[in-house]
C-alpha cells in the first residue's frame, strides 16, 4: 500500500487546475511561446473613424472631382487596343538604343504620329504607329502594313523587330465598347450580390465605394498620362473583385455586431466593427501590394499598366473599405 500525502494531492490538483485553465484560454503550457508571432499591426485599435466621416467623404469627393476634370479636359492616353494602329517592339543587338536618333528617323517617314519609348535596360523600345488613313490604292489593312514596312526599313541592321501588334479602327471601337460593358456589368453583378447577402443600404454603399475606387484609379491614368489599354481594363476588373471583398468583410462584421449589440449607438458600433477588421484589412492589402510592387518593378513594360492599376487600386480600395464604405451606411440610415 502506498500512502497518499494530502499536500502532494493538493499541489497536484492545483497544477491540474492551472493546466486546465491554460487550455481553456487556448494556450498550451509547453507551446506558450512557440507560436506567439509578431504583431505587425495592433489588434486593439480605437480609431474614431465615423466621427471624422465628413473629412474622409470630403476627401473622396475632392479626388473624384479632380478625376472628372482630368478625364473631361485631358482624357485618356489610349493604347493601340482602343485607338487602332501598330505597336512594334524592337531590340538592339549592339547596346542601348539612341531614342532621339530613332525618333528623328521615324519622323521623316511621313506616316503620321510615331511614338518611341525606351523600355527594359535601354536596349529595347516600343514604337507606336498611328492608325493610317486609307487611300484609293490601299485599304486600312494594307496602309497600316505599308507604314510598318517603312518603320522596319528605317531601323537599320543593329535593331531587330521582336513583335508587331496591329489593331484596325473597327476592332478598336469594338474593344472600347466591350471594355466599358465589362466594367459596368461587373459592378452591376456586385450590386446584386451585396444586395442579396445584406440589405439595400449595404449594396448602395458598396457600389458607391467601388465606383469611387475605379473612377479615381482611371483618373490617375489621365493625370500621369499612362497608356490605357485592355490590360488596364483587366486590372480594373480584378481591382473591383478585390476591393469589394475587403468591403464585404467590414460589412459582415457590422451585421454581426448589429445582432450582438442591439442597444449600442450606431456610431460606436460602426467604429467597433471597423477597428475589429482593421488589422485583417491592412495586412492583406500590404501583402498583396508587395507582390504587385515586385511585378511593377521587375516586370516588362507590357504589364506596367496592369501592375500600376493594381497597385494604386489596392491603396485606394483599402482606404475606401476603411474610411468611406461604413460612413455611407450611416448616411443611408442603417
Amino acid at each position: 500500500m502506498v500512502a497518499r500525502h494530502p499536500e502532494n494531492a493538493e499541489s497536484g490538483g492545483a497544477a491540474h487546475l492551472q493546466a486546465a485553465s491554460l487550455l481553456e484560454d487556448g494556450q498550451r503550457p509547453h507551446m506558450k511561446f512557440l507560436f506567439k508571432g509578431v504583431d505587425f499591426f495592433p489588434h486593439d485599435t480605437r480609431w474614431k473613424i465615423i466621427e471624422r466621416r465628413y473629412i474622409f467623404i470630403g476627401l473622396s469627393w475632392g479626388l473624384a472631382m479632380l478625376a472628372a476634370v482630368l478625364l473631361m479636359t485631358r482624357g485618356l492616353n489610349y493604347g493601340v487596343d482602343f485607338k487602332g494602329g501598330s505597336l512594334i517592339e524592337v531590340q538592339s543587338k549592339a547596346g542601348a538604343i539612341d531614342i532621339g536618333d530613332l525618333r528623328t528617323k521615324l519622323d521623316k517617314l511621313g506616316i503620321g504620329d510615331v511614338q518611341v519609348q525606351a523600355v527594359g535596360l535601354g536596349n529595347e523600345a516600343l514604337i507606336r504607329v498611328a492608325q493610317q488613313v486609307p487611300t484609293k490604292e490601299l485599304n486600312d489593312e494594307k496602309a497600316q502594313a505599308a507604314a510598318n514596312d517603312k518603320v522596319k526599313g528605317a531601323l537599320g541592321e543593329n535593331i531587330e523587330v521582336r513583335r508587331i501588334e496591329v489593331v484596325g479602327p473597327t476592332v478598336s471601337s469594338e474593344l472600347k465598347r466591350t471594355g466599358v460593358i465589362a466594367v459596368v456589368a461587373s459592378m452591376f453583378g456586385i450590386l446584386l450580390y451585396v444586395w442579396f447577402r445584406f440589405e439595400w443600404q449595404f449594396a448602395v454603399a458598396a457600389i458607391l465605394a467601388l465606383s469611387h475606387d475605379v473612377f479615381i484609379t482611371v483618373g490617375m491614368f489621365s493625370l500621369l498620362w499612362y497608356e490605357f489599354d485592355l490590360a488596364v481594363v483587366a486590372a480594373i476588373l480584378t481591382l473591383a473583385g478585390y476591393s469589394i471583398n475587403d468591403t464585404v468583410v467590414v460589412f459582415d462584421r457590422i451585421r454581426e455586431n448589429l445582432r450582438r449589440y442591439k442597444r449600442m449607438p450606431m456610431i460606436e458600433l460602426l467604429n467597433l466593427s471597423i477597428n475589429e477588421t482593421l488589422s485583417r484589412t491592412v495586412l492583406t492589402s500590404v501583402t498583396t501590394a508587395l507582390a504587385v510592387l515586385a511585378l511593377y518593378i521587375f516586370g516588362t513594360q507590357v504589364i506596367h499598366g496592369f501592375s500600376f492599376a493594381m497597385l494604386f487600386g489596392i491603396v485606394i480600395g483599402t482606404y475606401s473599405s476603411i474610411f468611406v464604405a461604413a460612413p455611407f451606411l450611416l448616411l443611408f440610415g442603417v
